[in-house]
């Protein structure tokens, strides 16, 4: 099913908003690395938001995780103050790790390796 416009619209505001507020509350550096949101899909009632959370070089993500999940309300009461005039209603909002990341940097792997194997096959 195809996002309607209303639900992109909603999508791109929260997206945006969320990454000021992880920034401001230092959630986007969390143990060694970073954390960024690649992506936030709202359900077409608008109630709930899918947060898809991308980490580069974080060492524990669970923990990270467990972090930002702890100060959820924190996050959804700033959400809420920069988005009431948007927004009704503030979505139920759940985080998701987006590990598209770590599997781009398994393809790039898997090509190097078949790479040097087809140089040497070739030798």
């Amino acid at each position: 099913m195809t996002e309607g416009k209303r639900q992109k619209q909603v999508s791109s505001v929260l997206q945006a908003e969320l990454n000021e507020i992880f920034t401001k509350l230092s959630l986007n550096m969390i143990g060694g690395g970073m954390i960024s949101i690649s992506a936030v899909k709202v359900t077409p009632d608008l109630l709930e938001a899918r947060i898809y959370l991308s980490m580069f070089q974080v060492e524990d993500k669970e923990a990270a995780m467990k972090r930002i999940d702890g100060r959820a309300w924190e996050i959804k009461k700033l959400l809420a103050d920069k988005v009431k005039s948007q927004l009704r209603r503030i979505p139920v909002m759940q985080y998701y790790l987006d590990d598209t990341l770590e599997h781009v940097f398994k393809m790039e792997e898997l090509f190097k390796t078949i790479k040097t194997s087809e140089a040497k096959s070739e030798e």
